[in-house]
């Protein structure tokens, strides 16, 4: 039923009452918040399903709770095909309050492969909204790789629809909602002419992904492909700096990498793979921190259908993280990286050797060789800290983890 004015609106519902706002994240949220207080009752229930901050979403449940107001911050995801057919939802709050709203949640949320909805209880406070945020930034990353993979795909000499063709041959191994959208978008012809080569080379942001770089420095985590390609879309919106510096820096060297396709699609599979392994460990850190709980195999699982990073590659995860919270240590996750390393980096070799940006591409392998190694050259970091700063450091063979200073100058 319309209503056109808000008190109508709020006694016309069965109490306690359950009213779900979708509007946009910030000021406005809290100005609607206020409309509605003078009218709601104790035990109400306000939702919030638009792209807050998760710490926002905190203050907003404490606020809340003052005022014997229960408050639920749900990531929704999905776009426009979500709203039609079902998103996925990451609901937080009170067990209570969730289990009073669950039935409507779950009516309208996505069903996974076992008809499931994609829906469920992620935790207190703002952990739905954390979650939805990096979920925001693994999509970056996955949008910022796809890009990559067109722009060596077409170095190599391919046009438009040839790129579409190579990615739809791809969808038997790396499937993902990304991927169709990236194909279709390839084909669209406008005038004659591909629609893609018309559209203004400068990539927006929400500012989700700018939260979710900032939350994995805040946690102390080593999230680099969400912050590579955040950064990639500050880079593109330089536009007439880019243009500028191209007279003076674009590369003379205009011949084909040598990069089969066999060996793009294996580096494509390794980047992603890293991707995913840390937007899960942020998560992972954020709910040890925040005391969330977090179940990451539940999480990966209502990621399956009705989000924007919903692929083959998250199904597997599903299994994956019901034996471990570090993918990096499960055989099957060790042995496809092993599998695909070579050819991420003869990819990322010829790349730079043909001067052809890949900065999250490029991110995945320096990140697994930094990551990867028993002995880092941080002892050096630290000695250096020790000699300016008198910062300390602990040795290697003093297993107490005693700190120790050293008059580096004597």
């Amino acid at each position: 039923s319309p209503f056109d004015n808000v008190e109508s609106f709020v006694k016309s519902l069965q109490r306690p009452r359950k009213i779900m706002l979708m509007v946009n994240a910030g000021k406005t949220i809290d100005a609607v918040i206020e409309d509605l207080l003078p009218f709601l009752s104790k035990d109400d229930i306000l939702i919030d399903g638009g792209n807050s901050n998760y710490l926002k979403t905190q203050e907003r449940a404490d606020y809340l709770r003052s005022k014997n107001i229960n408050f639920i911050g749900a990531g929704v995801s999905g776009g426009e095909a979500g709203a039609l057919k079902g998103p996925s939802i990451m609901p937080s709050g009170t067990i209570e309050s969730y289990k009073a709203v669950q039935p409507f949640l779950e009516a309208i949320a996505a069903k996974d492969q076992n008809n499931l909805p994609c829906c469920t209880h992620i935790g207190t406070g703002g952990s739905g909204h954390f979650v939805k945020m990096v979920h925001n930034g693994i999509e970056y990353v996955e949008m910022q790789l796809l890009a990559e993979v067109c722009t060596i795909l077409s170095r190599l000499g391919n046009n438009l629809d040839e790129i579409a063709r190579i990615l739809e041959s791809w969808k038997t191994t790396v499937d993902s909602y990304l991927l169709e959208i990236t194909i279709e978008i390839l084909r669209k012809k406008e005038g004659g002419d591909w629609l893609i080569n018309k559209i203004m080379d400068k990539a927006g942001n929400k500012g989700t992904g700018n939260w979710a770089t900032i939350a994995t420095a805040e946690l102390g985590m080593p999230s680099t492909m969400i912050a590579s390609a955040l950064f990639a879309r500050y880079v593109s919106f330089f536009k007439e700096e880019r243009v500028a510096a191209s007279k003076h820096f674009e590369s003379q060297n205009k011949s084909q990498p040598k990069i089969t396709n066999t060996e793009l699609l294996k580096a494509y599979q390794f980047a992603r793979i890293i991707n995913h392994h840390q937007g899960f460990k942020l998560m992972q850190k954020a709910s040890e921190k925040m005391q969330w709980n977090l179940n990451l195999s539940e999480l990966a699982r209502i990621w399956t259908n009705g989000c924007i990073v919903k692929s083959d590659l998250m199904t597997e995860l599903v299994a994956v993280f019901k034996k471990t919270n570090n993918a990096l240590t499960e055989d099957s996750v060790v042995k496809e990286l092993r599998a695909r390393k070579e050819a991420i980096k003869s990819v990322v070799s010829e790349c730079i050797l043909h001067d052809l940006p890949i900065s999250s591409m490029s991110e995945s392998i320096n990140f697994l060789n930094s990551f990867a190694v028993e002995n880092s050259s941080a002892n050096l970091i630290q000695a250096q800290r020790d000699y300016f700063g008198a910062h300390t450091y602990q040795k290697r063979d003093d297993p107490s983890g005693k700190y120790y200073h050293t008059d580096w100058k004597n």
